[in-house]
């Protein structure tokens, strides 16, 4: 796990700068709102809000992201306000909370923008519990989102906007077009199943704190779409609590609440938070529950029992993920697993024709628009099949199968960015034999993704590789993509493809 974190590759310094940026953001909207003259929970408030604003808005344009940060306050100011009103309404406010966590996971269908406002009025509604907010604090409360929104978005868009030197981010729609819906639609229910699960049980083991199993539930089902990843997110929210709490209790209690010190290491966790979200959950979970240790640790209120209380609502909150993921409305994780191998394929596939295309001199193609969409749907495919290759699943064989897999992909993906760059190079010329080669491709692809018999690889060709660098990387396509077609047609009650 640790391996995984400080030697994972981070190409163009994107995740360093993401979370150098978070920090930068979220200290300034904590001055402003101090300036402001907003009380700590003003300000914890502004903090959270501005996190939330760095973090959740990923739209691919850069004008995107802005009107999705325009509109975090116009969704948040009316869901705090509804949670100050109904503090002391205990059965409208958790009927309300449940139907807001319904709505923030049905709003997926419509793509980032849906998911960030989502999570922005979920965690409005976290918020307005963690600081017990009433009616009184509401104008203070209100101000402070909006100022941190836009202090977030002074920096982000103005001061440090590396983005707009970047091409937009591709993000491929989830496969299945229509089934999108049918998705998001088993999900909300499922998280309202289990969130209600966790209020009631959550209730019952603290009538303060119930809220932090509600949020534990939430959590576990943001950027999931199947039961096994919900399980194993379940797992590594759990496991990341537990490092945090020991590590909070190591660093934090002994601080008492000293705010120079305390917010020293409030900026170390909103760093580590940004910085290892792509990499690892558990990591990401760590720092998070650093960072909440260290907000109770500032508002006076941190004791070995709060630590406790923590794990025990995180665990009701995991368990109620579970229980609704395999009882209501299951996800299958091998169809969600191969449809989004089967988008991969296809991007394989589109890839080699645009740089096929290239070589032979059409101005217009773009490999390497494809790449970066090969590489997004890649990691949408290790997402899918984490649940597969965990330590802990018991079938051996599926998880030889599920590695062996995404080794290839990734050998094929290898081929791809070589054949792109040598189309890039003004000098390479093209060959007849890279058509032929581009076909049997298109072929491969189509077999493995319709059902048919597993392709062939391409005879070898001596000096290929010297004489036309291209040629060889289309090859060496050809035989992972041959290999392929063992994992992904082996006889199994549960295939990784065709589920």
């Amino acid at each position: 796990m640790l391996k995984r974190v400080f030697a994972a590759p981070d190409p163009g310094r994107a995740r360093l700068r993401f979370a150098s940026r978070a920090v930068l953001g979220i200290a300034l909207a904590t001055v402003v709102c101090g300036l402001a003259g907003h009380s700590l929970p003003g300000a914890v408030t502004g903090g959270l809000a501005a996190l939330l604003a760095l973090f959740t808005v990923s739209d691919p344009t850069v004008r995107g992201q802005a009107v999705t940060t325009a509109l975090l306050p116009v969704t948040g100011i009316p869901v705090l306000a509804a949670a100050a009103c109904l503090h002391d309404l205990p059965v409208a406010r958790d009927l309300t909370f449940l139907a807001l966590v319904g709505a923030g996971v049905y709003a997926r269908r419509w793509g980032p923008r849906g998911h960030s406002l989502g999570v922005f009025a979920f965690m409005t509604f976290f918020v307005a519990q963690f600081l017990h907010a009433t009616p009184a604090r509401l104008p203070e409360l209100s101000a402070a989102v909006v100022l941190s929104v836009l202090s977030a978005a002074a920096v982000r868009f103005g001061l440090w906007c590396y983005e707009r030197r970047q091409p937009p981010a591709t993000v491929p729609a989830p496969p299945g077009g229509s089934g999108l819906a049918r998705v998001t639609t088993r999900q909300a229910v499922q998280a309202m199943a289990g969130a209600g699960f966790a209020l009631v049980v959550g209730q019952l083991v603290s009538g303060q704190r119930w809220y932090w199993a509600v949020g534990a539930t939430w959590w576990v089902f943001v950027n999931t779409a199947s039961r096994g990843e919900t399980l194993v997110r379940g797992f590594r929210r759990v496991l990341g609590t537990v490092l945090g709490l020991v590590l909070g209790a190591l660093l934090v209690a002994p601080l008492h609440g000293t705010p120079l010190p305390t917010a020293v290491l409030v900026a170390v966790a909103v760093f580590g938070i940004f910085y290892t979200a792509a990499v690892s959950y558990t990591w990401m979970m760590l720092w998070v529950t650093l960072l909440a240790v260290s907000l109770y640790g500032l508002l006076g209120v941190l004791t070995p029992g709060l630590l406790a209380l923590r794990l025990g609502e995180t665990a009701v909150g995991a368990l109620g993920a579970w229980l609704a993921v395999l009882f209501v409305l299951p996800v299958s994780t091998h169809a969600v697993t191969g449809a989004w191998i089967q988008r991969a394929l296809r991007c394989v596939h589109a890839c080699t024709a645009e740089a096929t295309a290239r070589l032979a001199g059409a101005a217009d193609a773009d490999p390497a628009h494809r790449v970066a969409e090969l590489e997004h749907l890649l990691g949408r495919v290790r997402l899918s099949v984490a649940p597969l290759v965990h330590p802990l699943n018991p079938m051996r064989g599926r998880k030889r199968r599920a590695r062996r897999v995404l080794v290839l992909l990734d050998d094929c993906a290898r081929e791809v960015r070589g054949l792109v760059a040598v189309a890039a190079d003004p000098q390479a010329s093209h060959d007849a034999r890279l058509a032929a080669a581009c076909w049997r491709v298109e072929a491969a692809v189509q077999a493995l993704t319709d059902g048919g018999g597993g392709p062939r690889a391409a005879a070898d060709t001596p000096g290929a590789a010297a004489e036309v660098p291209a040629l060889a990387h289309l090859h060496g396509l050809e035989r992972a993509l041959a290999e392929l077609a063992a994992p992904l047609r082996a006889p199994s009650g549960s295939p990784l493809v065709g589920a």
